[in-house]
């Protein structure tokens, strides 16, 4: 064939090979084009799987083919297909019948009838990754020159573009399929969420969207809702769905608000055990936020392989779907409830002016401030308010429990905890039974928030009258127990009368009278490392006695003489007179509440 015809030929191909078709198509073309212009009989494309040893045909071209099973994959240890592109160069065999190296070949040319063999790497992969080679056959013994190397060069070489162009189409058609993917359900979500339909339909929604298994946690209601089961040896899908809220609760909530809580997106452990065996699962926790109101988590167990940014894409929507359909929920719920709240907070900070229009807005929500009735107020722990503690579970647990205690309570959400009012009962029962009432509360709710509220009980409240002061008492009773650091069911019982006194009365006053009376002591002792006000203390804790004091600080009883008069010279302190006495002992133990208060703070 001279130059022109060759180049004539090369056009043709070009044409032919573009013709369109999928990549199979561009295949066919590309090896019926090789064997038609450079005058080959046979030929075929084979895909090299390295990794497993194997040379796999994709096309054929045999236009004498009679109708029997062909090999359709060659071992590379019998193929010279292996040679061809770890050398990148062709491989030739002149004649395959008297080949030795390659037995195979030498098989199946008495076989099919042929003799020369020309196999020539296509620099381009197949569908699935997998670098290609093209073989060309001759029927009888064949020359191959130099120019007939780079003629059938020329020919792969626009097949290989044509390739290259065909896997391009079809990762764009992927992109473009994914991103339909993407609007459609993004679509579909917000659809959802405009149709006020539930968020265990728009979890199930999700998880058929995302391709990893999902935990929805819903922080409004403390709810768990499971997709695809991520532990596939332990738990199939439906005892997944089963377990996960029932069992694995606590633990996947817990670390659902750990995880918000320290604002990563790092991969995070959690231990999970059903009684009879500990397991281990990994998984990304994202936080579900409208207007920085957390509402809830989203929980990314590993699953199939994220591609790119249109997966980010759909989670973003499921994210932002959830996070709104949650809101709603939350808001619905505080809509029912802050009618209530605001008012409650008119009656205890006195800013009603009629008692009968407040009386009848009272009844018409449910409230009843006429007849006798005991205020108990739940304090939330720090780390639960931070979550919206104030959840619809909250309510339904507190409801449960008033239920069994036979009480037709009312209960008025406050910001971090929420207030009960309960009928009031003259007499020691009532005492007992409030008490029982209150620590159960607080075991069932320590349990929930995974630590233990402050709950506190006010006096009986007659009329609108006496709830400002009631009210005013359990905030006192709460700033005391949280100072030192008391938690659960509180009473008065519990502090002493002297936090309470410092809480009630002005505390500038409190510290003006004991930096008045002691105040130079403690200032002497921090600067100089004297030991005078603990001598004093302990003087005065063992009324007066010096060789009782003396041997309680293991000191000699003129050493403590000697303290005393160095007090009473350097401070003009004498406890001689029981007035004096009083008032420095009044001022030691106020001084210790405050300094003990001071230290809770920090």
């Amino acid at each position: 064939m001279d130059q022109k015809s060759r180049m004539l030929s090369l056009r043709d191909v070009a044409s032919q090979i573009n013709s369109g078709g999928d990549l199979i198509t561009v295949l066919q073309h590309l090896i019926f084009a090789a064997c038609r212009h450079a005058d080959w009989a046979l030929g075929s494309i084979m895909a090299i799987d390295a990794a497993h040893g194997y040379a796999h045909v994709i096309v054929r071209h045999d236009p004498t083919l009679i109708q029997r099973d062909l090999p359709d994959r060659w071992e590379l240890a019998t193929s010279p297909s292996l040679i061809a592109l770890q050398r990148n160069e062709p491989v030739y065999l002149r004649d395959a019948r008297e080949s030795t190296e390659f037995p195979g070949y030498r098989k199946e040319a008495f076989e099919r009838d042929y003799r020369t063999v020309l196999v020539m790497p296509m620099n381009c992969a197949d569908a699935e990754g997998r670098p290609m080679v093209l073989s060309v056959i001759a029927r009888t013994v064949t020359e191959v020159t130099e120019d007939d190397l780079a003629f059938l060069g020329t020919i792969i070489h626009l097949g290989a573009i044509a390739v290259e162009k065909q896997h391009r189409l079809a990762t764009e058609k992927r992109a473009s399929e994914r991103l339909d993917r993407a609007l459609t359900a993004h679509t579909s979500l917000l659809e959802h969420v405009l149709s006020d339909g539930s968020v265990s339909s728009l979890a199930a929604m999700v998880g058929r969207l995302l391709p990893n298994p999902l935990i929805v946690v819903d922080f409004t209601v403390n709810q768990i809702i499971a997709g695809r089961s991520p532990l596939m040896a332990d738990f199939d899908d439906a005892a997944w769905q089963a377990v996960a809220p029932t069992v694995f609760a606590r633990t996947l909530i817990k670390a659902a608000r750990d995880a918000v809580e320290r604002g990563t997106l790092d991969t995070a452990t959690i231990l999970l055990n059903d009684g009879t065996r500990r397991l281990r699962a990994s998984a990304r926790i994202e936080a579900l936020t409208v207007d920085r109101q957390l509402v809830g988590a989203l929980v990314i167990f590993p699953g199939a392989v994220a591609e790119g940014e249109l997966d980010q894409l759909m989670l973003d929507s499921a994210k932002f779907a959830l996070s709104v359909q949650m809101m709603r929920s939350f808001l619905r719920f505080r809509f029912e409830t802050r009618t209530q709240s605001e008012l409650f907070f008119e009656v205890v900070e006195r800013r009603w002016r009629d008692a009968g229009d407040v009386t009848q807005r009272a009844t018409r929500l449910g409230l009843d401030f006429s007849a006798p009735q005991q205020m108990i107020v739940i304090d939330f722990p720090e780390k639960a308010k931070a979550f919206g503690g104030g959840s619809v579970d909250v309510e339904h647990t507190l409801s449960r429990i008033l239920r069994q205690a036979s009480l037709e309570a009312s209960l008025v959400a406050i910001d971090g905890g929420v207030v009960c009012l309960v009928p009031y009962e003259a007499g020691r029962k009532q005492d007992e039974r409030i008490t029982k009432l209150m620590r159960r509360m607080a075991e069932e709710l320590g349990r929930y928030f995974d630590e233990a509220p402050v709950i506190v009980a006010g006096n009986r409240c007659a009329g609108l009258e006496g709830y400002p002061a009631a009210w005013e008492r359990c905030n006192r009773m709460i700033r005391i127990g949280r100072s030192f650091g008391l938690t659960g069911a509180l009473s008065t019982q519990d502090f002493g009368p002297l936090p309470m006194l410092v809480s009630a009365a002005d505390v500038g006053d409190v510290r003006s009278f004991v930096r008045e009376s002691i105040g130079a002591i403690a200032e002497h002792d921090r600067e100089n490392g004297t030991p005078y006000l603990e001598t004093l203390s302990a003087y005065l804790e063992e009324g007066c006695r010096g060789q009782a004091c003396a041997d309680r600080l293991g000191l000699h009883v003129t050493t403590l003489r000697y303290r005393l008069s160095r007090i009473q010279e350097l401070f003009g302190i004498d406890v001689e007179t029981s007035e004096r006495r009083f008032s420095v002992e009044l001022a030691l133990r106020l001084y210790g509440v405050i300094e003990n208060h001071a230290v809770s703070e920090r």
